[in-house]
């Protein structure tokens, strides 16, 4: 198995501990194009995408393998052993990757060194008094609206996600619609009818939340959730609408990120 192709590896050389991207459902690698810039030479950058999204190879795709998120945990630690990161790692995560680096951290803790988690949610569903966002009836529709207006669904879920900034909304927008339906709809599952609250206690990482003030996928209550359960955290609210820091406000992120990387 050619991992390198299979997840369209991304090695950016350079000296520092090494930074790893896990990118979020319907979206690819190159969502961190604002980020990457500024630890060119710094530090050692692996991009990837997941089976199923952007470059990766569709022939890699199992419906059994990625219906959960243990699938892209293993792509994830795959990427690792591919590329050699097996030690010193820092996870920098958007979304649902934020569980699945949880996962992958809990799998082989001695390879990571800190996880830097962007919008995460351990579990989209509201489940009282845990509110994750969404009825689950809510998720139902735009799942069947998946299956039967491709396009619909993007332009539903796009704006929800951008809350306003436009640039985003269209990349967004293109990255959902140029995903495979049958593979898209296969991660969305996963993403959405996820509950990994029971893993949040067993992550032996430190981890730093970044929590946007104004997300409707991830409300400031789940970061305050994560910040109470994991073992290690520490909570950041950042002053921003919507669920992409990294692509709406990446000086923000950039700025967290340099605090955990000098540590």
């Amino acid at each position: 198995m050619d991992v390198w192709r299979r997840n369209h590896i991304t090695d950016l050389p350079g000296p520092g501990p090494a930074l790893l991207y896990a990118h979020g459902f319907g979206c690819h690698q190159d969502m961190w194009a604002d980020i990457t810039p500024a630890w060119r030479g710094q530090h050692r950058q692996v991009l990837f995408d997941y089976v199923g999204s952007g470059r990766s190879d569709p022939a890699a795709f199992s419906a059994h393998r990625y219906r959960h998120l243990q699938g892209y945990a293993q792509d994830l630690l795959e990427v690792c052993e591919a590329t050699g990161l097996t030690r010193d790692v820092v996870v920098v995560a958007h979304s649902v990757s934020c569980s699945i680096a949880m996962l992958a951290a809990i799998e082989r803790p001695q390879w990571f060194r800190h996880l830097i988690l962007v919008g995460p949610n351990p579990c989209f569903v509201n489940d009282p008094p845990y509110s994750g966002g969404f009825e689950r009836s809510d998720l139902v529709e735009l799942l069947e609206l998946m299956e039967h207006n491709y396009m619909g669904w993007a332009d539903v879920l796009a704006p929800a996600v951008a809350a306003g900034h436009e640039p985003v909304r269209r990349t967004l927008r293109e990255s959902f619609c140029s995903t495979d339906p049958v593979m898209a709809k296969t991660f969305a599952e996963a993403t959405f009818f996820s509950d990994n609250r029971a893993d949040v206690p067993k992550v032996p990482t430190p981890c730093l939340i970044l929590q946007h003030a104004r997300d409707a996928l991830a409300p400031v209550s789940v970061g305050e959730y994560l910040h109470a359960h994991l073992p290690q955290s520490r909570l950041q609210v950042l002053d921003v609408a919507g669920h992409c820091a990294h692509m709406s406000h990446p000086h923000l992120v950039i700025e967290a990120m340099r605090d955990v990387l000098s540590t």
